[in-house]
């Protein structure tokens, strides 16, 4: 901060280098306040930009640049992770980001390292600097820190994990890991009513992480006032007895005071002690958005009284007041910066946007898909000859990979064989394994770093999975059930699929969820029968693949493992010990490519498109048709529904011309759908026939088996519409 002297005041008596406050000497103090005001006057010209409909959004820092200069200070960018939210342009300033990156994504021009025009402004981003890709979603991100702060450990534990690795995701994940670095998360005070704020508060807490949270309390969610969001309207009287925390409280618009918290802070995280949580009340002086009227809710006494708070202000002042500044070494700087903030508002407006050929670009991984030819693999001969089930060979794939590659790691609930393992490792008892007993044996083997069960959260475990794919590591993960998946929705929908796409290819997130699904259960009823894999086939961004027995099972999620992609594994639960579609043990790199289906039965007379346990359910059917009624039907099974394989469905219907989509969820709205109404406009000349669905009455699965058997999808319900198919 040397070439900041000349700003000094030289009548102060002070060496440059003496500390002044806080241990910063009167340089830094004078670019502590740079920072601040540098931040807001970005702010203001984004609202002059936004005013002259130039941008086409705003939110400001303004209020909270004392507290976040403060702990960019504390903090060390490209070392350090950092998991921000919209308020942070002074953090991201301080860290080094440039105002005209921070206006390149004002204006949404193709050169915004943030997002390349994706996300609208103050979505903090920065590969260099560690500033991990931001969402709109409130909370959210405190689970990725969580995530994050775990990988560190872990490489720092396992720092032969690390290595690059050609062939699978590890060739394109740089991973870099500090032993004592610490993951900075920040949070407005409305945001922490949010359940995944206090579901990360739970896993740092007992995990003793050192993540660093920063709660930004102004007083206000858009409109709604401190105490109708917290109970009490303090956050920090809330969460004071959580374990292994370092708690603060600070005046937020006051400069020094809010240093010294932050350095206090991220001392004890980074001393391995545990994480630490600073409460910065601050202001709030601009409306929450250009789209916001604060003058609306709130009185003008009430506005009047936070602004003698405002933290410029009052730094200004200290300043003049110390001595450190004189009126005309104010003025001086912030001329300087002023022009600074013009003349990168020029060049960002003056800057190429984005073409529409850039569109689809980073929605899924350009560097290895799982659709790709490399991992097409035949069976091994192995010594092994016995027909396993689905769920022994999923087991054996996860044992495989995991002495493959040290960085894939399996949570979830009751996924260990015993959190408590003394008796475990002394063989007293065998231990659990998952409900299914899919993971059984993995902890014995591999360890408690790397087989543990979470919280009862599905969102912590998909939160977290995140933060650590986001490092480079390969979370297997799973949901107990699918019907229990929906708390997990808005990670899934808004962090994990639209990660890579939205900072434009700088931060990706592969990992694999795996997801026990499907009824056909006998007693499942509402609660353990549900499927619903068109939601997610539905969204970008997530691969999705669904096998029907035992071989594909292995070979599709060893690419599912291996592969550049997120990816929801779904396994139906009535087929993990079906006798039907048992495989012998294919050898530990048998791999399928998605969006390649299987023709399970060969025929010339109709086609029927299906996946997952209607596979066995039409088998019985088309075998029964072909025995009784002499018709050949083909049965397609998908295997993967996203990419699913449109070239195996037009040869086969181009051939037969009659064809029927079956799935076990309810009709309406379901995943044939979009297959139906693809082959009605693509192959409306080949058909003898109208396009026949068969799917789940439109309703939610029964307890009793008299009514489930009617509201799923039969056999004899698909013989009956497949001979009516027939008949045309």
């Amino acid at each position: 901060m040397a070439q900041k002297s000349s700003l000094l005041n030289k009548g102060a008596g002070r060496a440059v280098e003496a500390p002044v406050a806080a241990g910063l000497s009167a340089a830094q103090l004078v670019e502590f306040y740079r920072l601040m005001y540098l931040s807001r006057r970005t702010d203001d010209r984004e609202i002059l930009l936004k005013r002259q409909q130039k941008i086409f959004f705003q939110i400001s820092c303004a209020g909270h640049e004392a507290l976040l200069v403060a702990a960019g200070l504390a903090l060390k960018p490209g070392y350090d992770w950092f998991f921000p939210y919209y308020r942070d342009r002074a953090l991201s300033l301080t860290l080094g980001s440039t105002v005209e990156e921070q206006l390149l994504q004002a204006v949404g021009a193709a050169d915004d390292t943030a997002s390349g025009g994706r996300q609208m402004p103050s979505h903090w981003t920065s590969k260099r600097l560690n500033i991990v890709s931001q969402s709109s979603a409130t909370a959210t991100q405190c689970l990725h820190a969580i995530g994050c702060a775990e990988a560190g450990r872990y490489f720092s534990q396992h720092p032969e994990a690390a290595k690059k690795v050609d062939g699978d995701y590890r060739e394109f994940k740089d991973v870099t890991f500090h032993g004592d670095e610490v993951t900075y998360v920040s949070i407005g005070e409305g945001s922490t009513s949010q359940g995944e704020f206090w579901e990360s508060l739970n896993t740092a807490s007992n995990n003793r992480l050192p993540v660093l949270y920063v709660v930004e309390d102004n007083g206000y969610a858009i409109s709604t006032p401190v105490e109708a969001n917290t109970p009490g309207g303090n956050i920090s009287r809330l969460i004071a007895n959580f374990p292994n925390f370092h708690f603060a409280e600070v005046d937020g618009t006051d400069a020094v005071a809010s240093y010294e918290a932050m350095v206090e802070a991220v001392a004890y995280c980074r001393a391995g002690l545990g994480p630490a949580l600073v409460h910065g009340h601050v202001v709030r002086p601009y409306s929450h958005s250009l789209s916001d009227d604060e003058r609306l809710y709130r009185c003008a006494e009430e506005i009047e009284a936070d602004a003698l708070r405002d933290p410029i202000s009052r730094m200004q002042m200290w300043l003049l007041r110390e001595g450190i500044l004189d009126a005309q070494g104010i003025n001086e700087l912030e001329r300087k910066v002023d022009e600074e903030v013009a003349h990168a508002a020029d060049r960002a407006l003056a800057a190429v946007l984005p073409q529409p050929d850039s569109i689809l670009r980073h929605v899924y991984s350009e560097d290895l898909k799982p659709d790709d030819a490399v991992f097409a693999r035949e069976p091994e001969m192995t010594a092994d000859s016995n027909e396993r089930t689905m769920l022994d060979l999923i087991n054996a794939c996860m044992q495989d990979e995991m002495r493959r590659d040290e960085r894939i790691v399996v949570f979830g609930e009751d996924v260990a064989d015993a959190t408590r393992d003394k008796q475990l490792r002394a063989g007293k008892i065998k231990g659990k394994g998952g409900v299914f007993k899919v993971t059984h044996g993995l902890q014995k083997e591999f360890g408690n770093d790397r087989v543990w069960n979470s919280p009862l959260a599905e969102a912590n475990i998909v939160g977290r999975a995140i933060g650590m794919a986001v490092r480079g590591m390969k979370p297997v993960v799973e949901i107990q059930f699918f019907d229990y998946i929906w708390p997990a929705m808005h990670q899934m929908r808004n962090e994990l699929s639209v990660m890579r796409w939205r900072s434009n290819g700088e931060f990706t997130c592969p990992l694999v969820m795996r997801v026990p699904i499907g009824g056909y259960l006998t007693g499942g009823s509402i609660y353990h029968s549900q499927s619903g894999e068109s939601i997610f086939t539905h969204t970008p961004g997530v691969r999705v693949v669904m096998p029907s027995n035992a071989l594909d099972a292995i070979g599709l999620l060893r690419t599912a493992i291996r592969c550049d992609d997120p990816v929801l594994f779904l396994e139906h639960k009535r087929l993990y010990r079906e006798t039907f579609g048992r495989s012998a043990y294919p050898g530990p790199n048998y791999t399928i490519p998605f969006g390649k289906a299987a023709i399970v039965k060969p025929g010339k007379d109709l086609t029927v498109v299906t996946y997952g346990a209607v596979v066995p359910r039409a088998l019985q059917a088309a075998q029964r048709l072909e025995r009784e009624k002499g018709v050949s039907v083909e049965v397609i099974d998908l295997r993967s529904l996203s990419p699913y394989d449109w070239e195996a469905i037009a040869t086969s219907v181009k051939k037969t011309s009659k064809v029927m989509v079956a799935h076990e969820d309810m009709l309406s709205w379901g995943y044939g759908a979009e297959i139906a109404a693809r082959i009605g406009e693509e192959l409306f000349h080949d058909l003898d026939g109208p396009v026949r669905r068969v799917g789940a009455m439109d309703t939610f699965v029964a307890y009793q088996p008299v009514l489930e058997d009617v509201i799923l999808p039969q056999p004899e319900r698909l013989y009956q519409v497949m001979c009516e198919l027939a008949e045309f």
